[in-house]
C-alpha cells in the first residue's frame, strides 16, 4: 500500500489546479484527457471538488472487498511516430522530453542479442550542457527497437517495435502515469464498521469509514497559528553550499547525491561522501621516474598515464598530490567494497627536472600542460592547461577515456604495421585492441577540437590507416594460426568480434560488410579449437586488469553467421557467401556440437532457401532430425527447461525468457508442419509433421492456428473424424488475436472437411 500513496504522491506533487475564463462551466462530472490511467473531476455544489485517481468495477466475494481492472487502463507507456525514406542509410531518433525518468533503449538485428543504451549516457554524449529539451540522436539501420522504463519500485517494462525497412526518423513519447491493475483487496469490519484496503502483501492498509458514521475527534484539532511557504529554509549550523548555477542551495543530504565535478570549485577536495558509504580504500602508485611510470601502465591494457608538466608552478607538487588524493577517493567509491580493474583506467606522473629531454624528443614545448600516454609510451592526446582546469576529464563516467582508447588503437595497429621486426603476438595485441573499442554512433564527434575561448581542451593524436594493408596483415595473421595445436584466446576473441561485424574494420574503417575468405578461415580456426576456447573463455572474460566478454564459440559463429544473411548481397557474391555459409553450418552440426542457437539459425537459413523441386525437403529433413534427437518423448517440458537452462548468457533467449524460449519452439514445430499443409512436394514428411504439431500444442494449448495445422494434417493423412473435431476446437478458440480473414480461413476448412469438399 505504500507503494500505491507514494505513485499518487508522485503523480500531482508540485501541482495545483486553477481556472481561468470559467464562464459556462458546469458542475459534474469531468474525465481526464491523459494518457494512462482517467482521473475524476467532480465540481460540486458550494464550490467543493473531488478529484477520484482510480476508478473501477469490485467484486464482494465472502467478507472480502476485490477492486477490478479499470476498463480505461493503457499498457502500452509509449507512442512512436515512423517517417519513411528509402534513401536513408541511419535512422533518427526524436525522444520527446526523456527528463530525468530510467529510460533504456535497444536495438536488434534478427535474432542477434539485443543492444542497450540508457537514455541518460545518450542524452550526456550528445547534449552534455543539457540545452535541448529533447534529446535527438541517431542509430544504425536495425529490425527491431526496445524500449524500455524502469520504475522506481525496480519493475521495467520492456516493449518491442518491429521498425519498417525503409524508416528514416522514429519520434518517441511516453507517459509514466499509466496506471495498471491496482491488486487492490478489501475487507469491512462490521463491529467498527471500518473498511480495510490494501494491496497483496496487507501492509500499511488504508482505513476507511462511512461519511454518516464518521466519528468526531476526541480532541479539537491543533491548529498553527502561522504557516508559511519558504524556499531553502535553513537555520545556524545547517550546511549550505552553491549549485551549478551559483544559487546557495540548503540541504544536508545533498553532498551525499552524485555531483558533476565542474559544478565544485576547482582545487576544493573537502567535500567527500558521508561516511555511510561503503568504501574499497583504492591506492594510486605514483612512480618517481617517467620510465618506470610507462612501465606500471603497460602491465594493465586498459590504463593510460597522465603525464602533469607544470614546472613554473611553485604549488604544482601540492596541487598534484591532493588531486591523486581526491581521485583515490573517487576510484575508491566506484569500486565499492572490492578492487574492480573497471574503474582504475589512469596511473599519474608529475614530470621534473630529468624528463626535459624526454619532453623535447616528444615536441612537449608548452608549460603547463597535461599529457596522455598509452602504455607503448605514445602521446595519445595533450592539452595546453594545467591539472586543476582538466581534473573533471579523468572520470570514470567521462568521454575521455573512450576517445583515448579509440587514438590508442589506431595508434597501435600503425606502430606494428610499419616496423618490419613486430611479433606475431604485438600483432594480435594490436588487432584486439581495436576489436574491443565502444560502438561509434553517428551523433558522435571523433574530432575533439581545441576551445575558442582559451585553447585548454584535449587534442587527440591523428592517425590514418591504409585499409587494404590492415586486410592483408589480417589474411597473414589467420593463415600463419591455421595450424596452431593450441588457441590463442586473445586471437579467438579478435575473430569473433570481426566477423560479427564489430572489430577492427568496422572501428577503423566504419564499413558494413559481409564475410570474406578469410573470414571463413578465421571461421574454421574457431571451430577448430571450439573445445579449448569453451573451456578457457570463462576464465579469459575474467582476467584480473583486462576487460573481456564473448560467448560460447559455436553460437558466436552461428549469430554471425545469421546477421550476414541480412547483409549478403544479391548476385553471384550473395549466393557464393550463402553456399559457405551452408557449409559452415553442416559442419557444427555433423561435429556434434550444434547448439540451440546453432540449430535455430541453421533453421532459419534452410527457411530462406527451396530445394530445386520446390520442395524444403533438406529443411524438413534436418529439422526432424533435431527433433527426434532432442525434444522428442517423454515429459516435452521438462526436456525443454533443460535446454534452457543450458543456454549461454550471450544466446538472446537467455534474456528473453522461458516463455520465448517456449514459444519458439512451438512456432518453429507449428510452421514446419505447416509447410506440409501448404505444399504436395512435401508430402512425405506428413506422419512427422503431424507428430511436430501436436507438439506444438503440448507447450501452447488451445492455440487455433496449431489446431488448424494438426486438423488440416489429420485430413490429409485419412483421418477425417479426428480432423474435424480437431478443426472445431480451433474455431472454438477463435480470439480477438486471430485476424478476420484468417478466422474466415479457418471456419470455411471446417465446413469443407464437414461436407467433404476439403
Amino acid at each position: 500500500m505504500r507503494d500505491f500513496i507514494w505513485s499518487l504522491s508522485l503523480l500531482f506533487a508540485g501541482i495545483s489546479i486553477s481556472f481561468a475564463q470559467t464562464n459556462g462551466l458546469e458542475k459534474g462530472t469531468y474525465l481526464s484527457t491523459n494518457k494512462g490511467g482517467k482521473i475524476k473531476l467532480n465540481l460540486l455544489d458550494d464550490n467543493k471538488y473531488e478529484l477520484v485517481f482510480y476508478s473501477g468495477g469490485y467484486e464482494i466475494k465472502g467478507d472480502s472487498l476485490v477492486f477490478l481492472k479499470s476498463e480505461n487502463t493503457v499498457n502500452n507507456r509509449f507512442d512512436l511516430s515512423f517517417f519513411k525514406d528509402k534513401k536513408a542509410k541511419k535512422v533518427k531518433i526524436k525522444f520527446l522530453n526523456p527528463s530525468y525518468y530510467s529510460f533504456y533503449i535497444g536495438t536488434q538485428k534478427g535474432t542477434e542479442a539485443v543492444q542497450y543504451q540508457r537514455l541518460s549516457d545518450i542524452k550526456t554524449k550528445v547534449d552534455p550542457d543539457y540545452i535541448k529539451i529533447d534529446l535527438d540522436f541517431e542509430i544504425e539501420k536495425t529490425d527491431f527497437l526496445y524500449l524500455v522504463y524502469e520504475d522506481y519500485n525496480g519493475k521495467s517494462d520492456v516493449n518491442k517495435y518491429t521498425l519498417p525497412k525503409d524508416v528514416s526518423e522514429v519520434i518517441i513519447d511516453y507517459d509514466v502515469a499509466i496506471v495498471n491493475d491496482l491488486n487492490l483487496a478489501g475487507s469491512f469490519d462490521k463491529n467498527t464498521k471500518e473498511l480495510r484496503i490494501s494491496d497483496q502483501a496487507g501492509k500499511d492498509p488504508l482505513v476507511f469509514v462511512n461519511e454518516k458514521d464518521e466519528k468526531p475527534a476526541k480532541t479539537p484539532a491543533v491548529v498553527p497559528i502561522q504557516t508559511e511557504s519558504i524556499s531553502n529554509w535553513t537555520y545556524p549550523g545547517k550546511d549550505s553550499f552553491q549549485d551549478s548555477y551559483g544559487n546557495t542551495v540548503v540541504d544536508s543530504i545533498y553532498n551525499s547525491l552524485p555531483v558533476d565535478s565542474t559544478a565544485v570549485p576547482a582545487a576544493d577536495y573537502s567535500l567527500d561522501p558521508p561516511a555511510s558509504y561503503t568504501k574499497y580504500d583504492f591506492k594510486l602508485k605514483i612512480e618517481d621516474n617517467l620510465k618506470k611510470a610507462i612501465e606500471s601502465t603497460k602491465t594493465a591494457s586498459n590504463k593510460f598515464l597522465v603525464v602533469v608538466v607544470d614546472s613554473k608552478n611553485k604549488s604544482a607538487k601540492e596541487g598534484f598530490n591532493a588531486f591523486v588524493k581526491e581521485q583515490e577517493t573517487q576510484t575508491g567509491y566506484n569500486m565499492y567494497d572490492s578492487y574492480n580493474a573497471l574503474y582504475d583506467t589512469y596511473n599519474y606522473y608529475l614530470a621534473g627536472a630529468d624528463d626535459q629531454k624526454w619532453l623535447k624528443n616528444n615536441k612537449i614545448t608548452n608549460d603547463p600542460s597535461v599529457l596522455v600516454l598509452n602504455g607503448n609510451g605514445d602521446v595519445v592526446a595533450a592539452a595546453k592547461s594545467d591539472l586543476t582546469t582538466q581534473q573533471y576529464q579523468f572520470s570514470y563516467y567521462g568521454d575521455l577515456y573512450r576517445k583515448l582508447q579509440r587514438a590508442s588503437a589506431f595508434l597501435s595497429i600503425d606502430k606494428v604495421l610499419k616496423n618490419k621486426k613486430t611479433s606475431d603476438a604485438d600483432l594480435i595485441t594490436a588487432f584486439n585492441k581495436a576489436a574491443l573499442l565502444e560502438a561509434v554512433y553517428e551523433y558522435e564527434s571523433e574530432d575533439v577540437l581545441i576551445n575558442e575561448k582559451n585553447g585548454t581542451e584535449f587534442v587527440m593524436t591523428k592517425t590514418k590507416l591504409d585499409q587494404k594493408e590492415v586486410a592483408q596483415s589480417w589474411k597473414k595473421l589467420i593463415e600463419a594460426h591455421q595450424k596452431d595445436k593450441n588457441v590463442n584466446m586473445q586471437l579467438a576473441e579478435t575473430i569473433i568480434k570481426e566477423i560479427k561485424n564489430q572489430g577492427f574494420t568496422k572501428q577503423f574503417f566504419n564499413e558494413e560488410r559481409i564475410l570474406n575468405d578469410t573470414d571463413f578461415l578465421a571461421i574454421d580456426y574457431l571451430l577448430k579449437h571450439s573445445d579449448e576456447i569453451e573451456n578457457n573463455r570463462v576464465a579469459y572474460n575474467n582476467t584480473e586488469n583486462a576487460i573481456h566478454s564473448f560467448g560460447n564459440p559455436v553460437s558466436e559463429v552461428s549469430n554471425a553467421l545469421q546477421q550476414n544473411l541480412y547483409a549478403s548481397q544479391d548476385g553471384l557474391t550473395g549466393k557464393m557467401n550463402k553456399e559457405k555459409i551452408n557449409s559452415v553450418y553442416k559442419k557444427i552440426i555433423e561435429s556434434g556440437k550444434g547448439n540451440f542457437d546453432a540449430y535455430r539459425n541453421y533453421f532459419y537459413y534452410l527457411t530462406q532457401v527451396e530445394d530445386q523441386d520446390g520442395s524444403n525437403t533438406t529443411y524438413l529433413r534436418e529439422f526432424n532430425t533435431y527433433f527426434d534427437a532432442t525434444l522428442a518423448g517423454t515429459s516435452p517440458i521438462e526436456k525443454l527447461d533443460a535446454i534452457f537452462s543450458g543456454l549461454d548468457s550471450s544466446s538472446s533467449y537467455s534474456y528473453d525468457g522461458w516463455s520465448s524460449f517456449k514459444l519458439y519452439h512451438s512456432d518453429i514445430c507449428n510452421n514446419a508442419a505447416w509447410t506440409v499443409v501448404l505444399k504436395p512436394q512435401n508430402a512425405n514428411f506428413l506422419k512427422d509433421a503431424i507428430k511436430w504439431s501436436e507438439y506444438s500444442l503440448v507447450l501452447s494449448k488451445n492455440n487455433p492456428y496449431y489446431l488448424d495445422t494438426l486438423a488440416q494434417l489429420y485430413y490429409k493423412d485419412g483421418q477425417a473424424q479426428k480432423a474435424i473435431e480437431t478443426q472445431v476446437l480451433a474455431v472454438k478458440y477463435i480470439t480477438s488475436d486471430v485476424d478476420e480473414e484468417t478466422a474466415n480461413q479457418m471456419k470455411e476448412v471446417l465446413t469443407k472437411m464437414s461436407n467433404g469438399t476439403y
